[in-house]
C-alpha cells in the first residue's frame, strides 16, 4: 500500500481531525474524530455483540455512557428507521475501530456516520480497542471524555468534575413525560409498564403477547398505576445505579402482592431492592450477546443478550425470593421469583434485539400467570 493512503483517506466516515478517548485513571488512546464535532463525558463501558449496533445506539440504558465496541468493523449495514429500540440515541459518545461510510443493505436508508451527526453523537474510529477493552477488563470500566481535536482543554478538571455511576439517576431524563396507550381492544388484558427506559421491542413483544400496554412515566404512583386497573404490572429496563431510585422502588413495593408482575433488567433491580434485596456494581458488567445463562429449575442453558453494570446480590435473598436464573461467566444474579407476591423478573434482555430468542417463553410466562388469576 502507498504510504499516501493513510487511514483517514480510506474512512470517509472519519473527518481527517485527531480524537482521543481518555480514562480517569489517565490512561489516553488516540483515533480519529467521526459523528458530531465535539467533546462527551461519561462511563466508559463495553459491549461485545457482533451485530446490532443501532439497536445498542438507541438503548436508553446506555444514557450517561461512553459505548466501546469491540467487533472490528462497524457501518456495513448502515442504518434503517425500523430497528431503533427508542426514538433517538441517548449514549455520551461512541467509540469503534473501523467505521465504514459504505453500507450493503437492502432495508438501510442511510450510513452509520451521517447518522450519527443526526444524532449528534460524538465518536472516534480508528482507535485500539482491543487495548481498550482489556484495560477496562482489568481495571473496571471508569469515566471518561472523549474528545476531538480542537474542542476540549481541561480534560483532567472535567473528568474530575463528573459525576460516577454509583448514585446516579439517570432513570429521569429518559423516561417519557406522557401516558400512551397501546393495542387497546375487547377482552385484552391490560398492563401497565413502567417506563424506565423501555426498549421498543418490549413493547412490541407485550402487544404480539395479546396485551394492551398502558406506558407510563417511571415517577407514577401506585395509586395512579392502580388507578388503570391493571392485569399486570411490567417493570422495563433503564440506565443509572437502581439504589439512586427509592421513590420508584418504593412504589414497585406497594405494589407488590396486588397484581403479577415482570420486570426485565433494571426492572428486575428494582424487584429486587423491593423485596428487600440489596444492588451492587459489578466491576464492568454484562454487555452484550451470547451470554450463558443458566435456567436452575429446568437445567437448561439459555444464551442470552445482555446490557447492565449492577447486579442484586445473590446473599441478600434468602427468605425474600427465589434464585431462577445464574449467570455460568461469573455466578451472578440473572433471574428472581417470588411466587408469593406473583413477581418474576430477569436481568437479561429475553427480548432479545437483536438476538438470539432463547428466552421469549418469559412473555409467554406473564401471560399464563394473569390469565390464570382472571379465569381462577
Amino acid at each position: 500500500m502507498s504510504g499516501s493512503l493513510t487511514y483517514a483517506a480510506l474512512c470517509p466516515a472519519t473527518t481527517g481531525k485527531k480524537a482521543w478517548l481518555q480514562l480517569e485513571d489517565g490512561t489516553r488512546f488516540e483515533g480519529l474524530a467521526a459523528g458530531l464535532p465535539g467533546y462527551r463525558l461519561g462511563e466508559v463501558v463495553f459491549s461485545t455483540g457482533m451485530t446490532g449496533y443501532q439497536e445498542l445506539l438507541t438503548d436508553p440504558s446506555y444514557s450517561g455512557q461512553i459505548l466501546v465496541s469491540t467487533v472490528s468493523h462497524v457501518g456495513n449495514v448502515g442504518v434503517t428507521q425500523r430497528d431503533n429500540e427508542s426514538h433517538r440515541c441517548w449514549l455520551q459518545g461512541y467509540a469503534v475501530q473501523d467505521m465504514s461510510s459504505f453500507y450493503s443493505n437492502w432495508r438501510a436508508q442511510k450510513g452509520l456516520p451521517e447518522w450519527l451527526r443526526e444524532q449528534e453523537v460524538v465518536a472516534i474510529s480508528g482507535l485500539d480497542t482491543r487495548a481498550l477493552v482489556r484495560h477496562l477488563r482489568s481495571q473496571g470500566c471508569m469515566r471518561g471524555v472523549l474528545w476531538h481535536e480542537g474542542t476540549l482543554e481541561n480534560v483532567e478538571e472535567q473528568l474530575a468534575a463528573w459525576p460516577k455511576m454509583e448514585g446516579s439517576n439517570l432513570v429521569d431524563a429518559v423516561s417519557p413525560a406522557q401516558v400512551q396507550f397501546y393495542g387497546k381492544g375487547e377482552g385484552r388484558p391490560r398492563v401497565v409498564a413502567l417506563d424506565c427506559g423501555m426498549k421498543e421491542e418490549m413493547l412490541q413483544l407485550l402487544l404480539a403477547q395479546g396485551f394492551e400496554v398502558v406506558r407510563v412515566p417511571a415517577r407514577t404512583s401506585a395509586a395512579q398505576i392502580m388507578e388503570f386497573q391493571p392485569s399486570g404490572v411490567f417493570l422495563s429496563n433503564g440506565p443509572g445505579d437502581p439504589a439512586a431510585l427509592p421513590g420508584i422502588v418504593g412504589c414497585v413495593k406497594e405494589l407488590m402482592g396486588r397484581v403479577p408482575m415482570f420486570g426485565i433488567c433494571l426492572g428486575h433491580q428494582l424487584l429486587g431492592l423491593a423485596l428487600g434485596a440489596t444492588t451492587y456494581k459489578l466491576k464492568y458488567g454484562h454487555r452484550g450477546c451470547n451470554q450463558p445463562v443458566l435456567h436452575i429449575p429446568s437445567g437448561r442453558v439459555e444464551v442470552t443478550t445482555q446490557n447492565h453494570g449492577f447486579a442484586v446480590d445473590e446473599k441478600s435473598l434468602p427468605g425474600k425470593a427465589t434464585l431462577t436464573h445464574k449467570n455460568l461467566n461469573d455466578g451472578t444474579c440473572e433471574g428472581l421469583e417470588c411466587a408469593e407476591a406473583r413477581a418474576f423478573s430477569v436481568q437479561y434482555h429475553p427480548e432479545n434485539a437483536p438476538g438470539p430468542h432463547d428466552s421469549r417463553y418469559l412473555f409467554e410466562k406473564f401471560w399464563s400467570l394473569i390469565g390464570t388469576l382472571q379465569h381462577a
